[in-house]
């Protein structure tokens, strides 16, 4: 049996050990972890009976293998939720009512989407929507101004030297200035101008105002049979308990079938004969663990690896220097999000979307406020009553912030930054600090590679990685790439399927997540 090292207890690396064994009796998975906990960035936080789903995520894949994968992993509810029951809602739930997530927790919930934008503290549809309430929220002058400038762009097409004139070319400069300007500058520190293109062909890719414009007249026409429909995503699924839940019961399903997990272990060096890896030295950083400080050498026939691309460099042996100095260097954006327990919200819901206590129905609000740093705010209740210690009685929000390790906003104190993260939810009058019950903090290092500094010369440090016959990069980090889970998952099967059939073809690792429609689409065939 042959011995597959997978660095990284994350989508990636779970997926990666599970597909090995699902699919083939002959590999050996060990599984190594660094931190103490599952689920990489897609982890869940646990507060005093509340849980935090740090950064936000809606289990939703164009990818019917995936889709599968996940219900495979924990079934869809066939019997109504919490606030499925208060609220007499349905969904698109499973055939068996037996998966009830009042009696059971290995569940997912079908929930409805909803994000928008909070922006001269009025609600914008995201992405934006032709509805008359996006021009009364304009306002006269900027609708006009944003026609012209969206005109102005279908007529001169800006070069795609950055991720500025991507998001003009698509929108227009008003537009642009408006609604991504300021939030992209929050969310990467540093100005659009000075960011590959590269950011908006993953995220935003099919979206445009024209595609808006055709969507919004053809939409009384469509029919509900027929030809391909596509449209952004309604419905997604999201476990009972947060997306950590999924990725806890995935690494025990792993284990079952064979793997190996190490946990707090960290990857101290790798070692490598004529472009092979041929071991791994990890280090025990578990505090309680008589262990503590201990190397341990793992010998592997191959290694899939979702660390950071910088660490892994640095692991490696005798990279050339010009190749490490552009590892090293590739910019990260890191991650702190506040959670603040609340008796009620200021903001009211106006949507015609029923909600407990009448709290507003997002998942999560886009905060373009220039006057404030914070960058998104998550309404846990939203996405399952079962985050909250009583969705009926209390708000549970997350406040995410963006930044970079070592920094000013990253060195405050917890509770000096809790303050600060409270008193600006209080000045754009989403809520009052009288009414904050409990609060929490925590942070994340490299949850977004970025896409500028040494990430144009990025191409070099792939094909240096690429030369060792049997190492695989899967995932976000591995690949210094904005992967969603189900982007991550699918780098990693490919991966392990490139190992199962002896293919040294690593293209079909690295092309996940390079397609051009928007990540949020879905086509189906209806018959």
């Amino acid at each position: 049996m042959k011995n597959v090292v997978i660095i990284g207890a994350g989508p990636a690396g779970l997926t990666a050990a599970y597909t090995l064994l699902r699919e083939s009796a002959d590999y050996h998975p060990i599984i190594i972890e660094a931190s103490e906990f599952i689920g990489g960035i897609s982890r869940t936080a646990r507060y005093n009976g509340n849980r935090i789903d740090i950064g936000g995520h809606r289990f939703f894949s164009k990818n019917k293998e995936i889709m599968k994968l996940w219900t495979d992993i924990l079934p869809l509810q066939g019997s109504p939720s919490k606030d499925d029951i208060i609220l007499g809602r349905t969904h698109t739930f499973s055939d068996d009512p037996e998966i009830d997530p009042e009696k059971m927790d290995d569940v997912f919930l079908a929930r409805t989407r909803l994000s928008r934008i909070y922006f001269r503290k009025r609600f914008f549809d995201y992405p934006i929507s032709l509805k008359p309430a996006t021009f009364i929220n304009m306002g006269f002058a900027n609708t006009v101004r944003a026609g012209f400038g969206y005109l102005a762009s279908v007529f001169h097409k800006l070069p795609e030297t950055s991720l500025e004139n991507f998001y003009i070319n698509r929108f227009g400069k008003p537009l642009y200035q408006m609604f991504f300007e300021d939030y992209t500058e929050k969310l990467w520190g540093v100005h659009p101008s000075r960011i590959a293109a590269d950011w908006g062909a993953q995220r935003v890719k099919g979206l445009s105002v024209w595609k808006v414009i055709t969507s919004a007249l053809s939409k009384p026409f469509r029919k509900k049979s027929g030809k391909v429909e596509t449209s952004l995503i309604e419905e997604f699924y999201y476990p009972k308990y947060g997306p950590g839940q999924l990725w806890e019961k995935m690494a025990e399903v792993d284990c079952n079938m064979g793997a190996e997990l190490l946990m707090q272990q960290e990857v101290v060096r790798i070692s490598a004969e004529n472009g092979r890896v041929k071991s791994v030295t990890v280090k025990c950083t578990d505090s309680g663990s008589p262990d503590l400080g201990r190397e341990r050498e793992i010998e592997c026939d191959f290694l899939i690896s979702s660390m950071p691309i910088k660490d892994l460099a640095q692991a490696l042996p005798v990279v050339p220097q010009d190749i490490l100095d552009i590892a090293v260097d590739l910019p990260y954006r890191d991650f702190i999000t506040v959670g603040l327990l609340l008796d009620k919200l200021e903001i009211q819901n106006k949507t015609k979307i029923p909600t407990i206590n009448g709290i507003v129905p997002d998942c999560w609000i886009y905060i373009q406020e220039r006057e404030v740093k914070l960058g998104r705010l998550q309404i846990f209740n939203n996405w399952s009553p079962y985050m909250v210690d009583d969705n009926t009685k209390h708000v549970w929000v997350g406040l995410e912030y963006f930044c970079n390790e070592g920094d000013k906003m990253w060195n405050t104190p917890p509770e000096e930054f809790i303050s600060f993260a409270a008193g600006e939810l209080e000045k754009i009058g989403i809520i009052r600090r009288e009414n904050i019950v409990d609060s929490f903090t925590t942070k994340v290092k490299k949850a977004y590679p970025a896409y500028f500094g040494t990430y144009s010369e990025f191409g070099r440090v792939k094909e240096y990685l690429d030369s060792y016959e049997n190492l695989f990069c899967v995932g976000r980090n591995g690949q210094h790439r904005y992967n969603n889970m189900d982007h991550s998952m699918l780098t990693a099967i490919n991966a392990a399927r490139c190992i199962i059939s002896g293919s040294a073809d690593k293209e079909s690792v690295w092309n996940v997540n390079t397609e051009k429609e928007y990540h949020e689409e879905k086509q189906e065939n209806k018959e």
